[in-house]
């Protein structure tokens, strides 16, 4: 991913230009967020971090100095932030304890996902930090038109957009008056969506049947399958593909004779390095599609057309923008485009 231009505010100063005139935030300042009302009276001091996408927009906020903690990883972080993400306490790699979180004394904890924090959340309800002086911000791609009661991945009723991040991202400026970073986080990350967009433009990749694989508990088992109002699902919209699940569901639950009726041309792979599940791991993946009597005969594995796609690309963070990139060149090598 290409160095994220937070910084552009302080180059007008660099090069002996005027810079723009941005609106500072007005204290206290209200945010409705996930269904409450989250009340700030001055900017936040010290953040414990839940969910790597969450810490991602937050370090490309330039906001690394006041994170104090961070927890829910699924990878390695992006690698410009690496510096800065060495030095901040790592309280847990899944879900830390509601004690680890406010013995760090946080004034906000932000969260990518309702499911650690939220109405069951397990980390902590959101009453529980209020009741301790604690704000919490929620990513609103994970609630707006999402049912989330479950405390699993959820239900998602309505496409997902990646103008519910930019409405993240817009929000957190806000929340630390610094609206100049936020717009031009915003601004880079649109020119890329439009960049890959245009990359793949030609009319064979239109309507390519492509299915998600997240992972699976056992290999042989259904597989967490990206549902059709997912991340993945708003990828395969923006480059003019077809998702072959059809269900609200985030990450489904897939059986592959299901998923063979659609005979996919493409198979979009998720890397991590977590290993919760046993397809955690891609090359256990590839292993399962090429000798299981069904899925060996998908279009996709005969022709091994397999795009490996960074598991944090396939959520709704900053990455969405590297999975369009990613497999809008995945479609392009396989001489699916024209």
């Amino acid at each position: 991913m290409r160095q994220i231009l937070t910084s552009i505010a302080f180059a007008f100063g660099v090069a002996g230009l005027a810079a723009p005139a941005f609106s500072a935030t007005q204290y206290p300042l209200t945010i409705e967020n996930c269904g409450q009302s989250v009340t700030f009276d001055k900017a936040p001091e010290k953040i414990v971090s839940i969910g790597q996408g969450m810490t991602e927009i937050l370090f490309s906020l330039g906001l690394a100095d006041k994170i104090a903690g961070t927890g829910v990883w699924v990878g390695p972080v992006l690698p410009q932030y690496a510096e800065a993400n060495a030095g901040i306490k790592r309280l847990s790699d899944n879900d830390p304890s509601f004690e680890s979180v406010v013995g760090e004394e946080p004034d906000l904890v932000a969260a990518e996902f309702e499911w650690h924090v939220g109405t069951q959340g397990s980390v902590g309800k959101r009453e529980q930090f209020s009741g301790l002086g604690i704000n919490t911000y929620v990513s609103p791609a994970d609630c707006v038109a999402k049912i989330n009661a479950d405390g699993g991945d959820g239900v998602r009723k309505e496409l997902f957009t990646m103008e519910l991040v930019y409405q993240e991202i817009e929000e957190l400026a806000q929340i630390f008056d610094i609206k100049d970073r936020g717009d031009a986080l915003v601004a880079d990350l649109k020119k890329r969506e439009a960049e890959a967009v245009a990359s793949v433009s030609g009319a064979a990749a239109k309507n390519l049947p492509i299915v998600f694989w997240f992972s699976s508990k056992e290999v042989k088992g259904d597989a967490f399958i990206a549902g059709k109002n997912s991340a993945p699902a708003y990828i395969l919209k923006t480059l003019g593909a077809k998702n072959v699940v059809t269900t609200e569901e985030e990450w489904p639950l897939v059986g592959w004779e299901t998923i063979s009726q659609s005979n996919p041309s493409v198979i979009v792979i998720a890397t991590m390095d977590r290993r919760r599940y046993a397809a955690d791991d891609p090359e256990v993946k590839i292993d399962f599609l090429k000798t299981d009597p069904v899925t060996r005969e998908l279009d996709a594995v005969k022709n091994e057309r397999f795009v490996m796609m960074d598991a944090q690309s396939m959520n709704p963070t900053i990455r969405t923008i590297d999975g369009i990139e990613t497999l809008a060149k995945g479609i392009k090598s396989f001489g699916l485009s024209q």
